[in-house]
């Protein structure tokens, strides 16, 4: 079974930056792609963006695009998401997704998720 561990959610005011972190583990961890998303209160969740693990290949949403960053270390099998240029609208609860199998990064057709880490940017 993996396990994915967030952190680094909190309460930041427009224009500020927060990094997220999420570490998968398990006794014989493997995955093809680690990707974050977001839901807002009463809106659908959403892709924000994701990396594969091996090509080291990233997709992002065009709404964040050019502020948010992924990044990854391989012998800690975690990813990162830096976040700048933060604003109201990115308030919500982000979650991490690990896929042990080939699929469409931008989609939800992830194995496992992490419980979420609230976001909250203030005007």
């Amino acid at each position: 079974q993996v396990q994915l561990v967030e952190s680094g959610g909190g309460l930041v005011q427009a224009g500020g930056s927060l990094r997220l972190s999420c570490a998968a583990s398990g006794r014989t961890f493997s995955s093809y792609a680690m990707g974050w998303f977001r839901q807002a209160p009463g809106k659908e969740r959403e892709f924000v963006v994701a990396i594969t693990w091996s090509g080291g290949r990233i997709y992002y949403a065009d709404s964040v695009k050019g502020r948010f960053t992924i990044s990854r270390d391989n012998a800690k099998n975690t990813v990162y998401l830096q976040m700048n240029s933060l604003e109201p609208e990115d308030t919500a609860i982000y979650y991490c997704a690990a896929a042990s199998r080939s699929i469409r990064p931008w989609t939800n057709e992830y194995d496992h998720w992490g419980q979420g880490t609230q976001v909250t940017v203030s005007s």
